[in-house]
């Protein structure tokens, strides 16, 4: 009797131990990583909200309400990262008597991790630019600007990398090509690169070297252009390279409801992003990684 009450002891115990063992492979198995991405573009120097008597933003935008925003999606998950594609000077009076110091002192204390250069970040010239760095707490990234002989030299990176939980992310930034939109006497001996060229090997030094899991691509490029304006976009970039996870645009002024989806040159996908300018959107892409790191992703563009 106590053989056989042994015995079935013994069966129901391995039986509970192989279910747990079952449950819990497969909870490894359905586990997920959760990385934020959130970001702006084109904010040129908005502080304030629109006017009550703006005809298309009414009281729309500001900030402090962006603030509000960030620390509320960071609360709920802190594996978040904060960038912007471009063009945060001019706009308003705010750039005009600071000089950007103030759009830099904002974002520090909104805690962007990273942004990259847009054509007007040069309007007071790139020694202008130079004096405003010691005020932005975060880095920029831009690959097709070669600033070996001028003050940047050394200041802006190709590329950055962060890590979110077990994660690794790979940032770089692309920007529009400066000469007609920039008088060369403000961007002096800036070299512009081909953005696409340039991907190629960033992109591969991120995915083979680096190993990272995510790549984005930080884009002043723009959206999308005519076919005879013979410029690259953001869209034109997706479907020339591979391995880019993730687009974040900026230039165009493009406000899109939700990310858009591209078959890169492997017919993989990219998705691409933009939210128009002014701060009157916030980004917000969510990436979910299995514990083989595939990943998923959902996106939305957050009204201010």
């Amino acid at each position: 009797m106590k053989r056989r009450n042994f015995i079935k002891n013994t069966l129901y115990s391995s039986a509970a131990l192989a279910s747990t063992s079952i449950l819990t492979n497969s909870c490894k198995a359905n586990s997920s990583k959760k990385i934020t991405i959130l970001h702006t573009n084109d904010v040129h120097s908005h502080i304030d909200p629109f006017d009550k008597n703006n005809e298309k933003f009414a009281l729309k935008g500001g900030i402090s309400r962006r603030a509000t925003i960030i620390e509320k999606i960071r609360n709920e998950n802190a594996n978040t990262l904060l960038l912007d594609a471009g063009d945060i000077f001019q706009g308003t009076p705010y750039f005009n008597y600071y000089g950007g110091e103030l759009e830099f002192k904002l974002m520090s204390m909104l805690k962007y991790d990273l942004a990259t250069l847009g054509n007007h970040d040069f309007d007071n010239g790139i020694d202008g630019l130079y004096k405003q760095l010691p005020h932005a707490n975060f880095n920029f990234v831009s690959a097709n600007y070669d600033f070996k002989n001028t003050v940047l030299d050394t200041h802006v990176k190709p590329y950055q990398i962060f890590y979110k939980d077990g994660i690794k992310i790979g940032i770089f930034g692309l920007g529009v090509e400066l000469d007609g939109m920039v008088t060369k006497n403000l961007y002096k001996e800036t070299n512009y690169l081909d953005p696409i060229e340039i991907t190629q090997g960033i992109v591969s030094t991120l995915k083979q070297t680096e190993k990272c899991d995510l790549i984005i691509c930080l884009s002043h490029l723009g959206y999308k252009y005519d076919d005879y304006q013979n410029k690259v976009s953001d869209t034109s970039l997706a479907k020339a390279t591979k391995d880019i996870d993730l687009i974040i645009g900026g230039h165009t002024h493009t406000f899109l409801n939700k990310p858009v989806v591209i078959d890169n040159i492997v017919g993989e996908k990219v998705i691409v992003n933009q939210v128009g300018c002014h701060g009157l959107f916030l980004g917000k892409i969510d990436f979910y990684f299995d514990s083989f790191k595939n990943k998923k992703y959902e996106g939305v563009s957050i009204e201010v």
